[in-house]
Order: structure tokens, then C-alpha cells, then sequence
């Protein structure tokens, strides 16, 4: 199938979008300032978060295929199918679910975008969650008792066990990121084909976190490997310092930096155990970085870019990390041919 992600800085908006008369678009992503956008035909997940050592007001990331997609809208879900992979795009106002007696808006919000995900992918017979990237508002801020990172992963875990999935082991690979407001934001790809799950050795896997970081683990795999025809992609979650189930450096943002890539570099080497394709390297990774303070920039580039490659493609965004504690997370993607597309 040949699916490819290119990342195009823009500089300003109106701007011509690839068109699908020329590409298979599947899917993509804006990240930035976004005030004048002209948003593009196909599912597109916005995320409004300052860049980081850019002169482009947004970078528009695409998903190419070599097939022409298929799209739809189905209870609020955009989303385009091509062959045997299918992505998607959901935003949920908290506000509706403000009359819940039973848990706080932002739970409810998360485990109805996951019911109505497994929903829509049963529907189009592709069940298998890849790789999910979660976006929310004031991510490890505390309301109805409870931080807001805890009752995202209440929600979000009802949603997997209702639908009869596991909680542990094969789950996506996936991301959750805070902004400083907007809607609950989520984008996801799913397959025909289960994902390999990829553990990190120096981690205890997320799902068996102990109950200090919450009432329920995070539904999450450290990276998977997923396969389409003649293609594998290896999707690495958002990784940050944390060794064990800890953090560690605390308040030294370039000893977090080498850390999360150290952890990079351990689920790569794991993925390579589990691979089908030849060996994956950092280098040739398409990587995003959220750095939780803009003034930290400097340092985590200056320490990344020696240890990973002066040719990654790498995204720098000012966001949130699910910890207090933790100032910045890395996420990765790669992929290799099989064959011809």
C-alpha cells in the first residue's frame, strides 16, 4: 500500500493542500497556530499548541496511500479508509456531559469517543486499534476530586472493557498530550490485522502501573508494529524519563531529555526483535517532541539532535506532559516496505 507521512511547515494560511486527485489522502494532522486556517477536505486533527524553533505559523502532517480513499462521518467521527486501514478524527465538548451524576465531564467525554471509535471500526470491519493520539485541556489539572489525566484513563478504560478489549497487553500504541484548552481531541488509525505490542525492558508496561498513579493503569502499549500490504510501520508511543514506573531527573530537563531518547532507543531495539523488515535506527524516524516550557527549546535540541541525527525529521511543540514532574515526552514513527506497493 505504501503509507506515508510527510510534514509540510506552512507559513501562512489560505494554502494549497495536496489534492486528492493527485494522492491518496488518509489523514493528517495541523499543529500550531491555527487562527486563519483553511482546513483541508480530509480528517484532520487540530492541535493547538505553539511550535517550538519554527518560523511556519502551522506544520501540516498528511498520510499518503497509493489507493484512493474511501470517507465518511459517522456520529461525529471524520474519517477516510483506504484498503485495510482506516483513519480517524473526533473532537468532544465537555460541556455536554456536564449533567453527569455518575463521574466528571471529561470521563464521560472519553469513554463515549472510545465507544463511538470501536463502534465505527466493528462497523467497517477493521477492529484492530493501531495508534491513537489524545489530546485534552489542563491535562494535570485536578477537578471533581480527581486529576484530569486520571479520569481521561477511568473513561477511556470503561470504554476498552465494554467492548469486550483487554486492558493489558495488546492495546495501541498511544499518546496523550495536554493544551491549555479546547476540545477533547482524538485521532486513530485501526487495521483488519492485531498489532504486535512492544514492550520497553527498562519500563514496567503502563497498563500495570501501581494504583499511586491513579485508579486505573493507561490503556496503552509502548509501540506496536502493525503491517499493511508490503509495508511496516513501527509506531512508538509518547515516551518521556521515566525508568521503572518513575520518573527520574526531576527539574533537569536535559538528563529527561537523554533518558525519554534512551527509552526510545530500548523499545527500537525490542521492535527489532519483533520485526519483520530490516532493523529500524533513530535516525530515520519522524519524531514529534512536546516540551512542557518554551525556554527549555534550546537545551532539549542541543541534546537531541548529537544523540539522534542532524537528517530526523523532528516537530517541537509547547504542550503538557501527563506528569507534573515530567518536562518533556518524544513520540516516534518509522516505516519499511515489504515489497512493492
Amino acid at each position: 500500500m505504501n503509507l506515508q507521512l510527510i510534514s509540510q511547515p506552512i507559513e501562512f494560511f489560505p494554502a494549497a493542500p495536496v489534492s486528492r486527485e493527485t494522492k491518496g489522502v488518509l489523514g493528517g494532522a495541523l499543529l500550531g497556530n491555527q487562527t486563519d486556517v483553511t482546513l483541508p477536505e480530509w480528517p484532520v486533527q487540530r492541535i493547538f499548541a505553539p511550535l517550538l524553533g519554527s518560523t511556519a505559523a502551522v506544520v501540516q502532517e498528511t498520510w499518503l496511500a497509493c489507493l484512493p480513499p474511501v470517507s465518511g462521518n459517522d456520529e461525529g467521527i471524520a474519517w477516510c479508509r483506504v484498503g485495510n486501514l482506516l483513519y480517524g478524527v473526533i473532537e468532544m465538548d465537555e460541556t455536554v456531559f456536564a449533567d453527569s451524576a455518575v463521574c466528571s465531564p471529561l470521563q464521560a467525554a472519553s469513554e463515549e469517543a472510545y465507544r463511538r471509535i470501536f463502534r465505527l471500526i466493528e462497523a467497517q470491519q477493521l477492529p484492530h486499534l493501531w495508534r491513537v493520539w489524545n489530546y485534552l485541556a489542563d491535562i494535570t489539572g485536578e477537578s471533581h476530586g480527581l486529576e484530569r489525566y486520571r479520569q481521561f484513563n477511568i473513561g477511556r478504560q470503561d470504554a476498552f472493557l465494554d467492548f469486550s478489549r483487554g486492558a493489558t497487553g495488546n492495546v495501541p500504541a498511544a499518546c496523550a498530550i495536554g493544551l491549555l484548552e479546547g476540545p477533547l481531541s482524538i485521532a486513530f488509525m485501526a487495521g483488519d490485522q492485531p498489532a504486535v505490542p512492544v514492550e520497553n525492558p527498562r519500563q514496567v508496561s503502563a497498563y500495570y502501573y501501581p494504583t499511586t498513579y491513579g485508579p486505573r493503569s493507561p490503556t496503552f502499549s509502548r509501540a506496536v508494529l502493525v503491517y499493511l500490504p508490503g509495508q511496516e510501520i513501527l509506531f512508538i508511543s509518547g515516551t518521556a524519563s521515566i525508568v521503572g514506573h518513575q520518573t527520574v531527573h526531576p527539574d533537569d530537563v536535559v538528563g529527561q531529555c537523554k533518558e525519554a531518547l534512551a527509552n526510545v532507543a530500548a523499545v527500537v531495539a525490542e521492535a527489532n526483535r519483533l520485526n519483520r523488515s530490516s532493523p529500524y535506527v533513530l535516525g530515520e524516524m519522524s519524531c514529534r517532541v512536546y516540551i512542557r516550557h518554551a525556554k527549555d527549546f534550546p537545551l532539549v535540541k542541543e541534546t537531541l539532535i548529537p544523540l539522534i541525527g542532524p537528517a530526523t525529521e523532528i516537530v517541537y511543540v509547547q504542550a503538557d506532559i501527563c506528569r507534573h514532574d515530567l518536562l518533556l515526552e518524544i513520540e516516534a514513527t518509522a516505516s519499511h516496505m515489504l515489497g512493492n506497493c
